[in-house]
């Protein structure tokens, strides 16, 4: 949503310059994490998601489709560099959303994206690298100042925390005092529908 704002903030310089460099970093994360995804969706439901009367064998065989539509992830990855080099201002604006979270985690994290490019040897050879943390840090951002404050904290403690990874499910020991944080988030994804008579 943030990204489609900015296409429509365009005028302003700096949502452009956001945009820039966004689509080339969602591009590359859609692709790459849609796959997973949908994996994980088809081991949720177990039988019922492998039938075919399902929705799921179907998406399981059109998501590794994405990098053939929107370019494979070097191709993105390198757009995301072409970005950077050719408009810094790009970079700028994504700093600038991706600093504005005040998360000790997400500060460290942005730190070292920020060595990352700024030893530009051989920085194409590591641009999957790259921009995988640059989403990480990204959608932490996000996800800090505008979605559920519990799903929020559970994400940056996966991605972000100590040994943080990519893989679902994977989350260290929280202490988060006097929540529930996996009800939190569980309930968040099942629609209440109130009934006003």
């Amino acid at each position: 949503m943030a990204l489609a704002g900015a296409f429509d903030r365009a005028t302003d310089a700096t949502e452009a310059s956001f945009r820039r460099i966004g689509v080339a970093i969602a591009k590359f994360w859609t692709c790459k994490r849609a796959i997973a995804v949908v994996a994980e969706a088809l081991e949720c439901h177990g039988g019922n998601g492998y039938v075919e009367e399902s929705i799921l064998p179907r998406l399981y065989r059109e998501a590794p489709l994405n990098s053939i539509w929107e370019g494979s992830g070097n191709v993105n990855a390198l757009d995301v560099l072409r970005a950077m080099q050719r408009e810094p201002e790009s970079l700028a604006s994504y700093f600038g959303e991706v600093e504005s979270a005040p998360d000790p985690r997400l500060k460290r994290a942005v730190e070292e994206i920020k060595k990352e490019i700024a030893d530009s040897a051989d920085i194409e050879f590591r641009a999957r690298r790259l921009v995988n943390r640059m989403a990480v840090a990204l959608e932490a951002s996000l996800m800090l100042r505008h979605g559920d404050t519990v799903a929020a904290e559970l994400f940056c403690a996966a991605r972000l925390g100590e040994g943080g990874g990519q893989m679902f499910g994977v989350l260290p020991k929280l202490s988060l005092p006097k929540l529930n944080p996996l009800g939190s988030v569980i309930e968040r994804h099942r629609p209440r529908f109130l009934y006003e008579g």
